[in-house]
């Protein structure tokens, strides 16, 4: 999800799966969520920087906003304005996945080498 306008207070209340990217160019945002489930990070990762890239193109496409296009049109200005909205129950689930998958790669045999 991606909020690019004004967001009302009490944000993220019961939120505890997916993410949410939120322009935040008054610097209110944290006073408006409610951060009892959530963690607040930048827009720093290249995976987080696409994504939002990506929605706001398929805002404009489906759209024809002119607010997204502004946003993309003042990128350099504006990505270190959004907020990443990362429930902590969904964090436990992705690095739970996360290490699984690392563990069943170490313990994958090379092929060719016998296991």
């Amino acid at each position: 999800m991606i909020v690019i306008g004004p967001t009302g207070r009490n944000f993220a209340a019961g939120m505890s799966g997916g993410f949410a990217y939120i322009l935040d160019e008054e610097g209110r945002f944290p006073t408006l969520c409610n951060q009892g489930m959530v963690d607040l990070e930048t827009l720093e990762l290249d995976e987080d920087i696409d994504t939002v890239q990506s929605l706001l193109r398929k805002h404009i496409e489906a759209t024809g906003s002119e607010r997204a296009q502004w946003v993309l049109e003042n990128w350099d200005r504006l990505q270190s304005k959004f907020v990443k909205v990362f429930p902590r129950d969904y964090r436990r689930v992705v690095e739970s996945q996360k290490q699984a998958a690392q563990k069943s790669t170490d313990r994958a045999p090379t092929a060719g080498v016998p296991a």
